[in-house]
């Protein structure tokens, strides 16, 4: 069976993890939550272009990949609310002068992001009774209330959707692992600014922490709940 990172990771890499034992499935529980992770236009721009076009808007733009990927997000979003599942929106929030820290240093264009680039985008934006949680780190995890929201609605899996594949979905996806959450990542529902990074990231985490599908596929889990 092919994969999608097929053609960037070896198959002698590929074999190395198998061999090992590394890729297993863990499934979907009972009881899934959606985390919508930073899909804002600072991260896609206003409208599809591509990514050189689409950074002299905002530097921060992943480009036409992010909308590509937010027509998948648009699958999920209605299943999640007819079900009453939670949908979680992990986002980044103006930076304040004393927040600044290693983000910095790091990323400077993320300093001078404009008003409208904190915006959601409209086809995937939140609704009454979704839950906003502003972070300031990668991770969903690290410094929010999130898994305190997660054990109050009894929620045992993540579909974890969103930017970027290789920065706050990885941390957010390594994060819920580590507190024995089920994590699902639809692979065509996530981006990255670079497609090599986006795959080995989707590789990496198919191997040790995550169930990584399509959106059609795990749509067709949830039906099965």
């Amino acid at each position: 069976m092919t994969a999608i990172w097929d053609d960037v990771i070896s198959l002698d890499e590929r074999k190395a993890y198998e061999a090992a034992g590394f890729g297993k499935r863990s499934g979907i529980g009972t009881r899934p939550a959606l985390l919508i992770i930073d899909v804002q236009y600072r991260t896609i721009g206003t409208e599809p272009k591509p990514f050189w076009d689409s950074i002299k808007e905002f530097p921060t733009s992943c480009g036409e990949v992010g909308w590509k990927a937010v027509s998948q997000i648009e699958k999920l979003l209605p299943v999640f609310r007819k079900n009453g599942w939670p949908v979680i929106y992990p986002y980044v929030a103006p930076k304040e002068a004393f927040d600044t820290g290693r983000l910095a240093d790091k990323v400077p264009a993320l300093m001078g992001v404009a008003a409208k680039g904190y915006e959601f985008v409209p086809p995937v934006a939140p609704a009454a009774g979704d839950i906003l949680l502003p972070k300031r780190h990668p991770s969903a995890f690290f410094g929010t209330p999130l898994t305190s929201y997660l054990i109050n609605n009894a929620v045992d899996t993540l579909v974890v959707t969103g930017c970027t594949t290789s920065g706050c979905v990885r941390g957010s996806v390594v994060d819920a692992f580590a507190y024995n959450y089920r994590v699902v990542v639809p692979h065509d529902a996530v981006y990255d600014r670079s497609h090599t990074s986006h795959l080995v990231n989707l590789f990496d985490m198919s191997a040790k922490y995550a169930d990584v599908m399509s959106t059609d596929e795990t749509l067709d889990a949830l039906s099965k709940i």
